[in-house]
């Protein structure tokens, strides 16, 4: 099959499995050039992810990347978190994603995946996203009296100081 065309996820072992083993919490599955993307419930997440770690057919073992998205303007609920996964023993690759509303908090699955505690704090730095059960939740890249959340897309960068310009005398 050539990269550009669309193959079923419905195929895909990681979908049949989770839509098995956790009944009506798969929202979606898509593929595009050969990668899939599982869309659940918030809910299921930590247990979402644990299965396709633990799981002996699947072994999702590292967590690739976690980041946010900010829909504004486009989808309700606003923000999505992505979850990029891979599974070195079987060498496949896999996203998985849930959608979150501003005012709604996130499970963290650094239980799942240590890793995930800088993730999920510079999700929360970015995006404002809070993440129940994580560790040590507070700004990692902006400093702690920063105001707002620079990846959103209705933050005021029109109003923000040009750096050069600051504190020059």
């Amino acid at each position: 099959m050539s990269p550009n065309q669309l193959s079923s996820p419905d195929v895909h072992p990681a979908v049949c499995l989770l839509r098995e083993g956790f009944p009506g919490a798969v929202q979606g599955a898509v593929t595009f050039q050969d990668e899939v993307t599982i869309t659940v419930d918030r809910e299921a997440i930590v247990p979402i992810c644990r299965f396709l770690k633990e799981e002996a057919e699947l072994r999702y073992d590292f967590l690739a990347d976690l980041c946010g998205v900010d829909l504004w303007g486009k989808l309700e609920p606003r923000f999505e978190v992505v979850y990029n996964l891979y599974s070195i023993p079987r060498a496949d690759r896999i996203r998985v994603k849930i959608r979150v509303s501003e005012e709604e908090e996130v499970p963290s699955v650094t239980g799942v995946w240590p890793t995930a505690n800088w993730h999920e704090r510079e999700v929360f730095d970015m995006f404002g996203l809070r993440f129940t059960g994580h560790p040590d939740l507070q700004r990692i890249l902006m400093p702690e009296d920063w105001e707002g959340y620079p990846l959103r897309k209705d933050y005021p960068v029109e109003e923000m100081p040009r750096w050069w310009e600051v504190n020059k005398p």
